[in-house]
């Protein structure tokens, strides 16, 4: 399969589902919010902009499944190619208001990242990515930045929102990069943050209890485009595993280790 030319078609459907939520941005009422869990937003926005991906991608790779995060009537997941979908990242940010939230893409192969959009709906940057084919922000080739140190980069994080079981230990990981680099940033996104490190605005980016349609993208775009991902420490699956640590490979020994002094 041409993971390239349907990269192409994903951005396509990505671009129109953000089209939807760039229209209701406009008349958005906080009455409509629902919450999921403890500070856990959703929206019929988030939920109409699932079902207008999961319709289109079924046009773009019929026998694919899906692992959404609304759970989308009559998604279901395949035994070969899924869909990850995360229709509004940043939901928080949606509802406030605050101007930075994505939708995001990604598609495994028997559970390898091989192809990804995340669509920043508002800046209306798509950055693309396909196994073997590079990184792109509007058809534009982006690459990680080529800072060598820790010292001198800007980090992106995002903070525990639903599950504070490990506030302590990342309040002091926290300290330790702020005081190590130019500065950490909480953009309130995972999907930008990634698509961010991937162009070499940010370093590195580091963060605990995700899932996975909040990184599959923005994972692709930082490997295609030079960089590193990994877990925590190291150890298990970025993508599957709720733990991201991702840079442009430079900084990506310190970042661990950083993360080693405070984290069990």
């Amino acid at each position: 399969m041409d993971y390239n030319q349907l990269s192409f078609q994903l951005a396509a459907v990505t671009r129109h589902a953000g089209q939807f939520i760039r229209q209701e941005a406009l008349t958005f009422n906080r009455s409509h919010i629902e919450s999921k869990g403890v500070h856990d937003l959703v929206s019929y926005v988030d939920k109409e902009t699932e079902k207008l991906l999961v319709a289109g991608l079924r046009e773009v790779l019929p026998e694919a499944g899906f692992i959404t995060e609304e759970g989308t009537e009559g998604a279901h997941r395949a035994e070969e190619y899924n869909w990850i979908i995360d229709p509004l990242d940043g939901t928080t940010n949606f509802v406030h208001g605050l101007p930075v939230y994505c939708v995001s893409v990604g598609l495994i192969h028997h559970g390898e990242l091989v192809a990804g959009v995340v669509y920043e709906v508002v800046r209306d940057e798509c950055f693309r990515a396909a196994k073997g084919a590079g990184a792109f922000c509007n058809e534009e080739p982006i690459h990680v930045s080529d800072v060598p140190d820790l010292n001198n980069s800007l980090i992106a994080t995002g903070f525990p929102y639903t599950d504070f079981s490990q506030l302590n230990e990342y309040l002091q990981l926290l300290s330790a990069f702020i005081q190590r680099s130019h500065g950490v940033r909480r953009v309130g996104s995972a999907a930008a943050d990634l698509a961010y490190v991937a162009a070499g605005r940010f370093e590195g980016f580091f963060e605990f209890n995700l899932n996975s349609y909040d990184v599959a993208a923005g994972i692709l775009l930082v490997r295609e485009a030079g960089g590193r991902v990994t877990a925590f420490l190291e150890e298990g699956d970025p993508l599957f595993g709720r733990q991201v640590v991702a840079s442009n490979g430079h900084v990506h020994e310190e970042m661990q280790a950083t993360i080693r002094e405070t984290w069990k």
